[in-house]
């Protein structure tokens, strides 16, 4: 008998690590981001404000600065969803950048429907893009495994089932406990401390950041580092708008903040994203109470603005994301 609200395709009893059930229910037939509409789930600073996408417009313009104005400057935009970000950036650019400009939006789920013919859909990043990668709330999205110390000390991969049904696996071995020796240690910890198992993210990180010829590479997500994981880990669900318990069976989104210390390269540059966003023009401060007498109707919409960057650049909010900034072959534009 199959499991309530599980998907054809997802099997409804078989117990398996996180990461392969979570592949399957957010990617499989069926899956969680192939046949629904991720922003009915949850909101991303796409989705709060188009403040977000006009600071990765001026992020892309001092990349092509730094470039020196190649004749095809790319945006390549991971995880892209619905193609929200890459059209609004499109929206954002002057009209000669724009000319130039060859956009990819990289998604597993098929190309919306009425999206700008401009934007390239893809399954993966173009090899040899010279421009901007940027990756959107994606890592985050990554699957990735689960362990947890059980009475003995040891730690062993959690098993899971369609329902959200756990129980201990095997130990932890090979490449996996290597990582978690270097990123993520549990040696001494106590029984039930949770540990999410990073490597796929840096194996994935690597891939994207290495198909930029050159150019900026930046990964946006909530993120940790060694000297603060969670001794719990972070792995939840969401669904219709609401924090849930994850649930592999297609129909929620499955997310854990992601390590991005491991992931970076000897380049790179961690920021929140509210020093990224100040530094890229996005400032939260109300305008002057004189101009609501010179320009009622013009001091509403900036106000309107300063709410929306205000949001954008919280730092219990939208402004507590990390930002992962490597640069390919140029400088850092964000320094």
């Amino acid at each position: 008998m199959r499991v309530s609200g599980i998907p054809e395709g997802i099997p409804d009893d078989r117990p398996e690590g996180w990461r392969v059930a979570t592949e399957r229910a957010l990617y499989g037939p069926g899956g969680f981001f192939v046949s629904q509409a991720p922003a009915a789930h949850f909101r991303t600073a796409v989705h709060a404000s188009s403040l977000f996408a006009g600071a990765v417009a001026e992020l892309l313009l001092r990349v092509d600065a730094a470039l020196g104005g190649p004749p095809a400057l790319a945006l390549v935009d991971v995880g892209a969803g619905r193609g929200e970000l890459a059209a609004g950036v499109l929206a954002a650019l002057p009209a000669e950048p724009a000319a130039r400009l060859r956009v990819y939006a990289v998604e597993r789920a098929p190309r919306p429907a009425g999206l700008d013919p401009r934007v390239a859909w893809r399954a993966a990043p173009p090899a040899g893009a010279t421009g901007l990668l940027f990756a959107n709330e994606w890592l985050d999205n990554v699957p990735l495994d689960v362990a947890e110390v059980d009475d003995s000390g040891v730690a062993r991969h959690v098993l899971v089932t369609p329902d959200g049904a756990e129980r201990p696996g095997p130990p932890v071995r090979g490449a996996d406990a290597d990582w978690l020796r270097r990123w993520w240690p549990l040696d001494g910890a106590p029984p039930g401390t949770r540990a999410e198992i990073g490597l796929p993210r840096d194996v994935a990180w690597a891939g994207a950041r290495s198909s930029l010829a050159r150019g900026l590479a930046v990964a946006v997500d909530y993120a940790h580092t060694r000297d603060r994981r969670p001794p719990l880990g972070t792995l939840t669900g969401y669904r219709d708008g609401r924090e849930v318990r994850p649930v592999p069976d297609g129909g929620c989104d499955l997310t854990a903040h992601v390590a991005l210390d491991a992931c970076a390269g000897p380049d790179a540059t961690l920021l929140t994203q509210r020093a990224a966003l100040r530094a890229l023009g996005v400032d939260g401060a109300r305008p002057p109470l004189e101009a609501a007498s010179r320009d009622p109707a013009g001091y509403l919409r900036r106000l309107a603005r300063a709410g929306e960057a205000a949001e954008l650049t919280d730092p219990a909010g939208l402004g507590g994301f990390s930002w992962l900034v490597e640069p390919v072959g140029i400088r850092n534009p964000l320094t």
